[in-house]
This record gives structure tokens, C-alpha cells and sequence, in this order.
């Protein structure tokens, strides 16, 4: 049902409201003079964010509806995926103080900064229409620009700034030029307008099909799928390591979240046009980061690499298709963003302040100077590799059965075979850990912002193991009411 007055329309936006309104607060007790306040800045954050979490958690109860004149959707897919979001900027600004402090990046405008990019995602998550879509993209994309060069005395940092500007403007200016043959092909942005008026056309115009293709380039190079990959090594290693994080959790979720509303809520219909183009890409990511990854010897680099794959997986719960194969995907979002923002707490624990890209052999002999943060490392990265009883090994196992049951065998084959060649990079890193003795003792101070993060991003990497059908029935109940 769509409701028009403007009091429906501020209240089904006020998630978003609220965390733009949290970004300008912070902007603005930035400037008060001293340094002693910005410490309480990421508090604030965290609980606005919590704030507009309750809020998303109340609109979800009812019922789904679209409001802006049908441009802005409330529904249960995307108060799954906001809380996805939530969690993933939360751990970050938890993670971030001690990480500023060592760089002596300490400013207030970092948490102002986030929470502008998250307010783009949710914007991305919940927009029902190709313009309101592109504006939160760009909100978020804009955002994340300055944070990965932020540190701004690091050559690296700024340097991967640049290149993110240019290739994102190159990404932006697909995105767009797709948009514009589809509102020339429909006559509007609409989503549902337009799969309505493309479903009276000739699925076989090549107009159709090169609108689809530019569109879809466009969304698969902010998930960093192959060939628009490229970028992705290059900015993770050089962006200020709770930037990296962010980007691998949040910017991949509401970059799928666009997809799958796109690709399997509003445009199904178009499948014909871009099904063998996604299972090629698929595949292609699947292998490249794989195989890339195994080379790395940068702990950042190799994540990069990791990144693509699991973009190359999530693109299979795309073609599997239906409610199985949406729900895998919102599921494995979710335990993606626990298992990789741990691991990053981790890292973040592990840099010295020297350089922006730490090195794999950080690792060696982490297990004999702190044997705690050694297993919470070692469950990370099983997780990640897709070992049980842990959430990847799930997160991966529904995605696989969505595909199977779809009648994808042979990519489910393909999708294991790269799954088992992808588990050595992290179990070299494993070996590190516990079978070599550390270069220098380390001195690693937990923070209690940093502690609740470990602990936060293990129990959710534990719980999605142990629970695993819990969580995938949320994710089914919102996927079918997605569907619905």
C-alpha cells in the first residue's frame, strides 16, 4: 500500500533522519575547541545508530509500504539488510579510536563522515526508484573518498584516494548512462513503472540489453567483481584499515542489497538479458580472487583478493534465484560482516603505526604472545575459509544448496573447487599463528571499545554456526516478503 502524506512519508524515513541528523551533531561538537571531546563523539554515534536501529526494528513490524510518492520503500528485506548495516558502522567506530590515536588522525569529522556513508547505504537499501538509488550511492561513494584518505601524511592513503575518485567517477558515469536509456526505453525511474512498461517490450532489443549491461556494470564494480576489480586491492591496502573494513562490510551490502533489488524484486523480468552475463562474471570472480589471493603477502592485499571471491559467491545466490537464493545472499551478508570486521579488529590490534599495509608474518607467533586473540583470530579466519561449525561454512552452504536446487549443479561444483583452493591463504595464516615463533614480542593493549567488538564479531561468527537455521528463517521471512 502506498502511502502519500507527508507524516507517514518523515516517519518511514526516520532511520535515515535520524542518522543524518546524528552526522550533523557530531560535525558540529567537532568544532568546540580542545581535543578531550572528540573521545565521546564515536559514543554518540553508536548510540544514534542504535537509536535509528530501534526505530527500523518498530517498521519492520508493520506492514511493508513505499512512501515519496513510491520511491522509498519500508519493508522487511530492507530492515534485514539496515540492521546489517547498522552492526557493520557500529564495530567500525568502535574499532576506530585506538587505530586514530596510533596515526594521530584524531579528528571528529571521521565519525560525521561515516555516518553520512551509512545514511547513503540505508538511502541505497531502501530506494525504490533509480534516482534515489544513485543519490545514495553517491552520498555514500563521496563519503568514503575522503575517509580512505584520511591520513592524510600517508602518500598510500592519498594515493588510494585518487584512484577511487577516478575510477568511481568512471563507475558513476555507467551507472548513469544506463539509467538514462532505461527511463528512455520506460518513461520513468520507478521500479516498479519500469518493470511494467518493460514488460510490454522485446526483451531481445539491443537498447534493452545495453541499458541492462551498463547498469549492471556500473552496481558490479562497487561489489568489485571481475573485470571491474581492479580497484579493490590497491584501495583496501592504502585506506586506513577501519575504512577497509567498512568498505568490505557495509559498501558490499548495500551494493548487493541495490542487485538483488534490482535484479530479483523489481526487474526479473530482465533475467534473460543479464543471467549469462552475471554467471560468467561470477565465475571469473570466484577464480581471480582465489588464485590471486594465494600469492599476497600483504594481509590487507590478500583480504582484497578475499573480498572479490566472496563478491564471486555472492553473485551465485543472484542466479540461483527465488527466495532461497535471496535469503542465502541476506545471510551471508550478515555473517560476512562478523567474520571480516573481527578479523580487521585484529589487524587494527596488530599495526604499529608504521605503514598502512601490514604484513602477513605480523601473524607469526601470535598464538604464544596472546594465545586469546590468536583463537578469536583462528575462528575469523575458519569462518571465512568455510570450516564448521562456524557461520561460513553455513553462509556458503545456502548459497550452494540455492544453487542446487535451482539447477546450477555444475557451479555449485565449480564454486567448492575455488571455495578449497581459497582456504590456503587463510590457513597459512593459521600456520603462522600457531607453528612459528613471533620475529619480536608483541605489545597489543585491548581497548574496551576494541574488546566489544571481538566479542561481538565472535559470538555473531559462533551463533550463525551453531544457530544456523535461526538466522536463515529471518533472512527467508524477509526474502519472501521481498518476493511477495
Amino acid at each position: 500500500m502506498e502511502m502519500t502524506s507527508v507524516t507517514a512519508s518523515i516517519l518511514a524515513s526516520g532511520p535515515e533522519i535520524i542518522i543524518i541528523l546524528a552526522a550533523c551533531t557530531v560535525l558540529m561538537l567537532s568544532l568546540l575547541p580542545g581535543p578531550g571531546h572528540v573521545r565521546w563523539l564515536a559514543g554518540i554515534s553508536v548510540l544514534m545508530i542504535a537509536l535509528a536501529a530501534g526505530m527500523s526494528w518498530g517498521l519492520a513490524s508493520g506492514s511493508p509500504q513505499t512512501v515519496y510518492s513510491g520511491m522509498f520503500a519500508v519493508d522487511p528485506f530492507s530492515s534485514f539488510l539496515k540492521m546489517v548495516l547498522y552492526l557493520g558502522t557500529a564495530l567500525t567506530i568502535l574499532m576506530s579510536g585506538g587505530y586514530l590515536a596510533t596515526e594521530r588522525a584524531v579528528k571528529g569529522e571521521y565519525y560525521a563522515l561515516l555516518l553520512c556513508a551509512l545514511a547513503g547505504a540505508m538511502i541505497m537499501v531502501s530506494g525504490n526508484d533509480l534516482v534515489i538509488i544513485y543519490v545514495g550511492l553517491e552520498l555514500q561513494a563521496l563519503s568514503v573518498y575522503v575517509l580512505v584518505g584520511f591520513l592524510k601524511t600517508h602518500g598510500r592513503s592519498n594515493e588510494s584516494a585518487l584512484k577511487y575518485v577516478i575510477l568511481g567517477a568512471f563507475s558513476s558515469g555507467l551507472l548513469l548512462f544506463g539509467l538514462s536509456l532505461f527511463y528512455g526505453l520506460a518513461g520513468t525511474t520507478q521500479l516498479q513503472g519500469l518493470q511494467a512498461a518493460l514488460a510490454a517490450q522485446d526483451i531481445s532489443s539491443p537498447l534493452l540489453t545495453l541499458a541492462a549491461l551498463f547498469l549492471l556494470s556500473g552496481l558490479l564494480f562497487k561489489v568489485g567483481a571481475v573485470p571491474f576489480h581492479m580497484w579493490v586491492p590497491d584501495i583496501y591496502e592504502g585506506a586506513p584499515s577501519p575504512i577497509t573494513a567498512f568498505m568490505a562490510a557495509v559498501g558490499k551490502t548495500a551494493a548487493f542489497a541495490v542487485l538483488l533489488r534490482i535484479l530479483m524484486l523489481d526487474l526479473v523480468a530482465l533475467e534473460a538479458v543479464w543471467h549469462a552475463s552475471v554467471v560468467a562474471m561470477a565465475v571469473l570472480t570466484l577464480g581471480l580472487g582465489s588464485l590471486a589471493a594465494l600469492v599476497q603477502q600483504n594481509i590487507k592485499r590478500m583480504l582484497a583478493y578475499s573480498s572479490i571471491a566472496h563478491a564471486g559467491f555472492l553473485m551465485l545466490g543472484l542466479i540461483a534465484g527465488g527466495t532461497g537464493g535471496l535469503a542465502s545472499v541476506m545471510l551471508y551478508l550478515l555473517i560476512y560482516t562478523f567474520m571480516t570486521l573481527g578479523l580487521f579488529a585484529v589487524i587494527i590490534l596488530l599495526n604499529k603505526g608504521a605503514d598502512l599495509g601490514e604484513p602477513i608474518s605480523a601473524f607469526a607467533g601470535l598464538a604464544r604472545s596472546h594465545a586469546g586473540l590468536a583463537a578469536m583470530a583462528l575462528v575469523f579466519l575458519f569462518s571465512l575459509a568455510g570450516i564448521p561449525p562456524t557461520g561460513g561454512f553455513f553462509a556458503k552452504f545456502y548459497v550452494l544448496m540455492a544453487l542446487i536446487e535451482a539447477g546450477h549443479a555444475a557451479l555449485a561444483v565449480i564454486a567448492v573447487l575455488f571455495s578449497a583452493t581459497a582456504a590456503w591463504f587463510y590457513l597459512r595464516i593459521i600456520m603462522l599463528m600457531y607453528m612459528q615463533e613471533p620475529a619480536e614480542p608483541a605489545k597489543i593493549r585491548i581497548s574496551p571499545a576494541v574488546r566489544l567488538v571481538l566479542l561481538t564479531a565472535l559470538a555473531g561468527t559462533l551463533l550463525t554456526g551453531v544457530l544456523p537455521a535461526w538466522f536463515l528463517g529471518l533472512a527467508q521471512a524477509a526474502a519472501a516478503a521481498g518476493l511477495g
